[in-house]
């Protein structure tokens, strides 16, 4: 696996949450044979043992369930602990979602959607009643959400401290998952000074974000970029599909590229299928990105 990145012309990747436990042999050869370097992780990485697919939401920070709260901690300081054996930095991490034991407005939203698409949804008004209305809903019921999933990530700092990795909390695409866009500032407000903390940068996420008229992609980068530890970079189409290669979708990132800085990981996060040559071009086109 390590050596096809290699081929495509990678030397570092981010070993994600698909990973599973039999392939940590080869990952650990490849590492010893400098096939590759690993930049970051993505929590939960490896995949516990019996999990066989990607499962980043596995175990949550916000669940009403403390046995799950207590895996989401167990199997997070297990990641990190992998994390630090592969050298890497940082842990991507997602941290939950408000969900509705009843009649979640949210399915509204997929539904609207789904009868409905298009590039953008700035100018439909039925629309922007719709998310008003959805946004409201779920912000009166995330208190008891937020206060566990702040909990829980307390219950990590330390550890992550002591493995010198930190913990990159990433932007999310679905309206329910937390922390809502505007909600990074107190999320970091509600963590110690000092901790090993940082934003991570999604740019599909962000994007369809931005066609839905929840945010505006730009100064949603520009007024975290103190914070920011990196980016899974992928493009996003007109039908708001994305994983998709960079430069084939509505993103400019030369907008966003101004952001960047040395110290970032830039992570090319396509989707399962995408031929090589597409991954190729993707890479050259965050190169030539940089090199202007």
């Amino acid at each position: 696996m390590l050596q096809e990145m290699a081929g495509l012309g990678f030397t570092h990747v981010e070993l994600s949450h698909g990973v599973r436990i039999t392939l940590i042999p080869g990952v650990l050869k490849a590492l010893e044979e400098g096939v590759v370097k690993v930049s970051s992780c993505h929590n939960f990485c490896p995949l516990p043992t019996g999990v066989m697919q990607a499962a980043p939401n596995l175990f949550e920070p916000s669940a009403h369930d403390k046995r799950e709260q207590a895996q989401w901690v167990r199997h997070t300081k297990r990641s990190l602990d992998f994390a630090a054996q592969m050298g890497a930095a940082v842990l991507v991490c997602h941290l939950g979602r408000v969900t509705f034991a009843w009649f979640s407005p949210l399915r509204k939203v997929q539904k609207y959607l789904q009868q409905h698409p298009r590039a953008s949804y700035a100018d439909d008004p039925e629309w922007l009643r719709l998310r008003d209305r959805v946004m409201t809903r779920l912000r009166e019921r995330r208190p008891p959400f937020w206060e566990r999933m702040v909990a829980n990530v307390h219950e990590v700092l330390e550890y992550a401290a002591q493995k010198g990795v930190r913990l990159g909390f990433e932007n999310r695409e679905k309206l329910g998952e937390l922390p809502f866009d505007a909600d990074f500032d107190p999320l970091f407000a509600a963590l110690p000074a000092g901790a090993p903390v940082g934003y991570w940068h999604d740019t599909g996420h962000a994007a369809i974000k931005e066609a839905l008229a929840l945010i505006d992609h730009d100064q949603q980068l520009a007024h975290q970029a103190p914070r920011l530890l990196g980016c899974h970079l992928h493009d996003v189409d007109a039908a708001l599909h994305d994983h998709l290669p960079i430069g084939t979708g509505r993103i400019d990132f030369a907008r966003l590229r101004r952001h960047w800085r040395p110290e970032h990981r830039l992570v090319v996060e396509l989707k399962p299928g995408t031929a090589p040559e597409a991954v190729i071009a993707s890479r050259r086109a965050v190169e030539a990105l940089l090199a202007s």
